[in-house]
Parts: structure tokens; sequence; C-alpha cells
């Protein structure tokens, strides 16, 4: 199934993903051992009323074909004013509910896995991988979806969006932090867990960039070599040093 000709445009941004292209109003994408299992996670959200890149099928090399997104990264534009983040928080919410009663398979892969997988996820819902357009936002970029949990999606999420990054502001990054909370409706449970797990989170990425540094494994060895292993492992410590800060910006029923 082989919709849009036309020459193709190599589209730049992401860390992980080879040879992206742009042809048409359509985005190819290799096709990966987990692709078919994600496509089919991406149109059972769909059904359900979630507005993800529509999947449509393999062009004539194999390649993945997915409906190419209009409008620009949020990475573009962070830190995000805290209404955009609160609007974020409430589309994670939709899809994490959305996933809600998805077959969980225990022999699916995924890079930095959950203590106790029980939803599929994105599992990279970041700036990076936002595209804002006007009113509409859309997550892209779903090769690393795949078993995880709430809690552990969030709290990734909560870092990017927060932009909970050692050059930020701690005070200006848990208004941010409550913004995103507060637009998830996370209940107390999560808000209790969440800033443990946003260390344990960052922690698990600088880990697996050293080990893949270690080990030559790519791309993470080469990110590591360009300065994300630096970046994560200052996330850590920034993150660890104001614990206090991100405990009272998610507090339940706390003042914000």
């Amino acid at each position: 199934m082989d919709g849009d000709g036309g020459a193709e445009e190599h589209l730049t941004g992401g860390n992980a993903s080879a040879a992206v292209v742009r042809v048409g109003n359509t985005v190819r994408k290799p096709w990966l051992v987990t692709t078919e299992r994600t496509v089919a996670y991406m149109l059972a959200l769909r059904q359900r009323g979630i507005d993800v890149p529509e999947p449509r099928g393999r062009d004539d090399q194999g390649r993945l074909i997915l409906e190419f997104v209009p409008g620009r990264l949020a990475m573009s534009e962070a830190p995000l004013d805290t209404e955009v983040i609160h609007a974020v928080g409430a589309l994670v919410r939709s899809i994490h509910d959305a996933s809600v009663g998805l077959p969980v398979p225990d022999n699916w892969d995924v890079l930095l896995p959950a203590n106790e997988p029980d939803l599929l996820c994105h599992n990279d819902l970041a700036t990076w991988n936002l595209v804002i357009d006007g009113d509409r936002l859309v997550f892209i970029d779903w090769d690393g979806a795949g078993p995880s949990s709430r809690l552990w999606d969030l709290a990734y999420a909560a870092i990017s969006f927060g932009h909970l990054f050692p050059d930020a502001d701690a005070e200006a990054a848990a208004a941010r932090l409550a913004a995103f909370v507060d637009g998830y409706r996370a209940d107390p449970g999560l808000r209790s867990a969440l800033p443990t797990a946003m260390s344990q989170r960052a922690s698990a990425m600088h880990e697996l960039l050293k080990r893949s540094h270690e080990s030559g494994g790519e791309p993470w060895g080469s990110m590591y070599d360009a300065g994300h292993g630096q970046l994560w492992l200052g996330t850590t410590k920034f993150i660890n040093e104001h614990a206090h800060d991100w405990r009272r910006a998610v507090a339940p029923l706390s003042k914000h």
C-alpha cells in the first residue's frame, strides 16, 4: 500500500530513528520487528478516540507509511507555558485511559522496562515527540511503544514537560510539574510516587547511555558521546536535589 508519491525529504530532530523521510503528506520509517504490534496499538488508540498519526501500511520499499502531522515540535518552544503543559497532561491521561484493557504481551521488549508492566504506553512522551498545530497536540514516534505502567510513563513525561533539567529554575519547574500533574488528574497514589519515580527514570536513562557507550550499542553510545549522558546524569542530580520542591508541587490538594 503506497499512498503519496513524490520526492523524499529527510526529516531531522530524532535521536534513534534512522532514515525517516517525508513523502508528500506521509512519513516513511523503517519497518522494525515491533512495528506490527506498534501499528496495532496505534490503530486501537485511534478507534478509542486518540489523535495519533494514522498508519497507512507499507510502501514498495517495505517501510512503514504514516500520516504526516503538520506543526512544530514542542521542543522548539520548551519550556512550554503552564496552560499548554496542563493540556499535555490531559492528553497523556487520555492515552493511558484509552490503553486500559488492551493486551500487554510479556514477550514485547522495551528499552527501559517498568518494574510491573500492566499497560501499553508510548514510552517516550517528551517535547521532542509532541507536535503542536494550533490547539491540536499530537504525539509522534511510537516506535518505542510497549508494555509499561502509568507511573513509569508519567515519570518520563513529567521530566520533559516540567523541563526538570539542570539549567532550569526549580521554582518555575515546580509550577510546570504541578500543571502537568493537575492536567493528568493524577490520584494521590501517583502523586506520592512520582518524585521518586522521576529520579529513577532519569537515572535509568543515564545508565542506558553509559552501558551503551561502554558496549558500543547504538544509537545510545553515540548519544552518550554527544553529551546526552552528562545531561541525564545532571538531570538525575537536579531532580534529587530539589525533591522537596517536587513533592510540594504534586501534593494532593496543594496550593500551587
